[in-house]
């Protein structure tokens, strides 16, 4: 089978190139909220970011067919020594906007790793109450349903092509709320200053929650593994990328940096308008509070 994916260049609070109830599956990790080792001051405050969210989760519910799930990678963050409860804020908006809150998987990177200062070292320097704050080795995967699915709606053929490896279910612990996978670690080329998530973490969810020739969308594209995985899946793809200096990262890592490929691989620009794409230099010099 040859798969269509398409890159549309824009933001995506607004998806006005997709038709309702168009997408079989959604899949996404948002930008952390002004994240020191990646976001910093990328937002202007936590309302402004928070809006971002709830205007595509009101794009993502219109877009998605009936009985259908968001995957949603995020978690709290902490800036400047404040956290912010991002996944609680962002289960409300989703509820709000009219998705079920179906589940919630915890995503553990392996232990050592930590990609901020160790925080639980200010015990360490003073051994005393009240001192005490935990190194941060989860990320939280939320699972969100719209409305109820139709099982009888997939033919027996196509069932059969989707079908999930109980082997590799069993043996790599899909069926538990922990999945221990090991995160992109930093300085990988393709996803230098871009927070991606693993191969595996999407390549688990497109099996468990979309079928063979099915579309899935990550409205938050990034570097593009959600494209990636979904090509070797035999799932078709749309991805929302607001950064156009990141073509070639995409092409690169979906192998479409050629025409000579049987899938296709459509780019779509949106250069105008409140939701036009902007430039990596644009991004720098917001983050570095010159918004001209």
């Amino acid at each position: 089978m040859n798969t269509k994916h398409k890159v549309i260049f824009g933001n995506c609070m607004s998806m006005a190139e997709l038709s309702e109830q168009s997408i079989h599956f959604i899949v996404t990790s948002p930008p952390y909220f002004n994240a020191p080792f990646d976001y910093k001051g990328l937002f202007e405050n936590y309302d402004q970011y928070l809006g971002v969210i709830a205007k595509m989760a009101k794009e993502a519910y219109r877009v998605l067919q009936e009985g259908r799930i968001f995957a949603l990678n995020i978690d709290d963050m902490l800036v400047n020594g404040k956290k912010y409860p991002i996944t609680a804020d962002a289960i409300k908006i989703f509820q709000n906007v009219g998705f079920r809150y179906r589940d919630k998987i915890i995503w553990k990177k392996p232990d050592g790793y930590l990609r901020i200062s160790r925080r639980s070292g200010v015990l360490l320097k003073n051994p005393f109450p009240m001192y005490f704050y935990p190194d941060n080795l989860l990320e939280s995967i939320i699972i969100f349903q719209k409305g109820k699915f139709d099982y009888r709606s997939i033919t027996q053929k196509i069932r059969e092509k989707s079908k999930i490896d109980i082997k590799e279910f069993q043996a790599n612990g899909w069926y538990k709320t922990i999945w221990e996978i090991t995160n992109v670690l930093p300085g990988s080329k393709l996803e230098k200053g871009i927070a991606a998530f693993p191969d595996e973490l999407v390549y688990r969810l497109i099996k468990l929650f979309s079928y063979y020739g099915e579309t899935v969308l990550d409205p938050f594209l990034g570097s593009g593994t959600t494209m990636k995985v979904a090509k070797e899946l035999k799932r078709n793809s749309i991805g929302y990328e607001i950064i156009r200096d990141l073509e070639k990262i995409i092409r690169k890592k979906t192998n479409f940096e050629n025409e000579n490929s049987n899938d296709i691989f459509e780019i779509i620009e949106r250069n105008k308008g409140k939701y036009r794409f902007v430039t990596l230099d644009y991004i720098e010099r917001k983050k570095n509070g010159n918004k001209g």
